[in-house]
């Protein structure tokens, strides 16, 4: 396995002597998409989860097993 000294070399080698634009451009992509956070969360989806912290910290959910039998007792009266 090739060790991180070894790939951050190789990287910079190929990046240096690299003229494609396109590629050059792709990579910053790459690095800049790296830098962002996976998602962009508005105030309202942060407070819902929060809420839901709550919730759960209160003892207010189900299992999975428990809305699954809820749901499966649910279908039988249809």
């Amino acid at each position: 396995m090739d060790s991180i000294l070894h790939i951050k070399d190789n990287l910079i080698s190929r990046i240096k002597s690299s003229n494609d634009l396109d590629f050059l451009k792709a990579l910053q992509t790459i690095f800049d998409s790296a830098e962002q956070e996976l998602y962009k969360l508005t105030p309202e989806q942060e407070k819902s989860i929060g809420l839901g912290r709550q919730d759960i910290l209160s003892g207010n959910f189900r299992s999975h097993e428990q809305v699954m039998k809820e749901t499966k007792e649910w279908l039988e009266k249809l």
